[in-house]
């Protein structure tokens, strides 16, 4: 988008210390405030979200004018927002889950995958070093900057817009993640099972996947000895990976139950 390039960079920067800065800044960001579907009334707090540390060596500015002071207040809102979430939509559980479920929803992998759904990484505001070794993609740029954009709702609109943002792009994950976590000894048990029975494999293979960005299926198949033996379906590549496991390891336990029989 428009802060992929470093001549993009030089130019938004000129521009934002002129006059007519306002206007041009709301152009660049107009695209990312219909993504999250919140309109700032104060955009200065959006731009400082979005500004990564490393991109100060050209503004000149102070460690102050990052967006680390509104990850930490975003961190902050976040962990409140889920906390009640959990324990409102979950009533029977104990405190030990609850903490669990929360966890799951608030850790970097889950906040870098909403990020990327909502095309932050190209909004932000880095320097061309920092770019250049991949800071728009980085989990832990993207999960901070999603924290600091959570802050920076919250200043300029309050408690209900932030979680609004919250149960819709965080929140809902939680059956997936709760999935992945429930399945994630599948993989390591079918590579187990192939290295004790020396046979070829696994291998994953992507055979589908469908739906915009932020809600895709997947669908993978898995291989073993050049044989499809499992076929998974999941929100994310990893659970459908687990599933296409599980199956392969219903067949090939069976198939190895009849042979001995024999």
């Amino acid at each position: 988008m428009a802060l992929q390039n470093s001549g993009i960079n030089r130019l938004l920067e000129r521009v934002f210390h002129h006059t007519g800065a306002q206007s041009a800044q709301s152009r660049h960001l107009a695209p990312l405030m219909r993504l999250i579907k919140y309109r700032f009334n104060d955009e200065v707090l959006l731009v400082q979200a979005l500004k990564h540390r490393s991109y100060l060596v050209i503004t000149g500015e102070e460690r102050l004018e990052s967006n680390e002071r509104l990850e930490l207040l975003g961190d902050a809102v976040l962990g409140m927002v889920i906390t009640e979430y959990v324990y409102r939509t979950y009533p029977d559980r104990e405190e030990g889950v609850l903490t669990n479920y929360k966890s799951l929803l608030v850790n970097r992998s889950n906040l870098s995958r909403v990020a990327r759904e909502v095309k932050l990484g190209d909004f932000l505001f880095l320097n061309e070093s920092e770019e250049r070794a991949g800071g728009r993609e980085r989990d832990s740029i993207l999960s901070d900057a999603f924290e600091a954009l959570i802050g920076a709702i919250y200043l300029d609109g309050g408690l209900e817009p932030v979680r609004k943002l919250i149960q819709k792009h965080i929140a809902t994950n939680l059956k997936m993640l709760l999935g992945e976590t429930q399945l994630k000894n599948y993989k390591s048990m079918l590579l187990e099972f192939c290295q004790k029975e020396n046979i070829q494999g696994p291998v994953y293979i992507v055979e589908d996947e469908i739906g915009p960005d932020h809600c895709k299926t997947f669908t993978v198949g898995v291989l073993i000895d050049g044989y499809k033996r499992g076929v998974g379906v999941g929100q994310s590549k990893k659970l459908a990976e687990q599933k296409a496991a599980e199956e392969a390891l219903t067949y090939l336990h069976m198939e190895y139950k009849e042979g001995m029989q024999a």
